[in-house]
């Protein structure tokens, strides 16, 4: 199947346990090739389904001359295209998805062939050359919204979607709300903009966290989010870098997996109907009520509103029947508080 010809696929933003998880390991490693196995294996441990990292150098991202110690930061974190490789295999011989958001748009020349969907980070909605670069390959692309307002991630899919109309098919292009802020406080994570741009633009939404703990990944879930995004470390305590303090640990990422997979259940259909257990305990006849004789009665009294009662077990005249019941003739002799039974004639 040929993606940049734009013949559909199915779609890429499905996870094991619902949510596609992406584990970004980011810059975690800090620029050592051991850690990043490290980090890897750990990933491929706790069960995400993506396993991510960045992919850049200092000079194509930074400048050195407007702001040379972030210039240094990145510089001081890079891989080589080499260690990058070899822990694309690593991840897929794993059997989990391998990704990378793509900072040096040179970069796809030698790391597209292990890249099923592109991730344009927030700081990136607007680099309009490195979406036209992206798009032009036509590969599904998951575009994180930090910084932005509304009205700039409508340009930026307008852009992307004029650059390639494959953009325009199901499942080619995905949103993620996310803040921009390391950590990002409760008032600034704003989960309900996933319903906003899901309603705006009509495509996959998902959630991109940087809190330090993993609720609001929950919560998105329950929101509907289709894609969860989370940095990924081996431990937060004792580092220095900002991104350990927002990441999820591999046991967090297996107890995550495992509470988003119970949500799914508790979430349920959305069909309203007695459920099974409801029907196989009886509930469904004990709980409810049923028109019942207030009195003893003979056959052939006429029933009127006093003779009457609703009561528990819904056996015989349902209790919506109750007006249905007055003026009708008992059939048969019937014991006070005893199920009645109606002369049809």
């Amino acid at each position: 199947m040929n993606l940049a010809s734009g013949e559909p696929r199915l779609s890429p933003w499905v996870g094991a346990f619902g949510p596609l998880l992406i584990a970004e390991i980011g810059g975690n490693h800090e620029g050592s090739f051991e850690a990043a196995l490290h980090l890897t294996d750990l990933a491929i441990e706790s069960g995400a389904d993506v396993i991510k990292f960045q992919v850049y150098t200092g000079d194509t991202l930074v400048s050195p001359i407007e702001s040379p110690s972030r210039h240094r930061h990145f510089q001081r974190f890079e891989l080589s295209p080499d260690q990058h490789l070899f822990l694309a295999e690593r991840i897929i011989s794993a059997g989990r998805r391998y990704n990378a958001s793509v900072w040096d748009v040179g970069v796809l020349e030698w790391l597209d062939p292990f890249l099923d969907f592109y991730k344009i980070g927030s700081g990136d909605l607007t680099a309009y050359p490195v979406l036209a670069a992206h798009a032009l390959r036509g590969k599904p692309m998951l575009l994180s919204t930090g910084l932005a307002s509304l009205d700039e991630v409508l340009a930026t899919v307008r852009f992307v979607r004029s650059v390639n109309p494959v953009y325009e098919l199901p499942g080619q292009l995905a949103l993620l709300q996310c803040t921009s802020m390391y950590p990002t406080a409760d008032g600034e994570v704003n989960l309900r903009v996933v319903e906003t741009l899901r309603d705006a633009i009509g495509v996959p939404v998902g959630y991109s966290d940087h809190t330090t703990d993993s609720l609001a990944l929950l919560a998105a879930a329950a929101r509907g989010a289709e894609v969860l995004e989370f940095h990924f470390t081996d431990c937060r305590e004792g580092r220095t870098f900002r991104d350990h303090a927002i990441s999820l640990t591999r046991d967090e990422v297996k107890l995550l997996a495992s509470q988003i997979a119970r949500l799914q259940r508790i979430m349920g259909n959305g069909q309203k109907c007695a459920t099974q257990g409801e029907v196989e305990s009886g509930h469904t006849v004990d709980f409810r009520r049923a028109v019942y004789c207030r009195r003893a009665l003979k056959a052939g009294d006429e029933l009127c509103a006093e003779d009457l009662v609703v009561l528990r077990p819904n056996h015989g005249l349902d209790a919506r029947s109750f007006d249905n019941a007055c003026g009708r003739r008992v059939s048969a002799d019937t014991p006070a508080f005893a199920a009645i039974s109606l002369d049809h004639g």
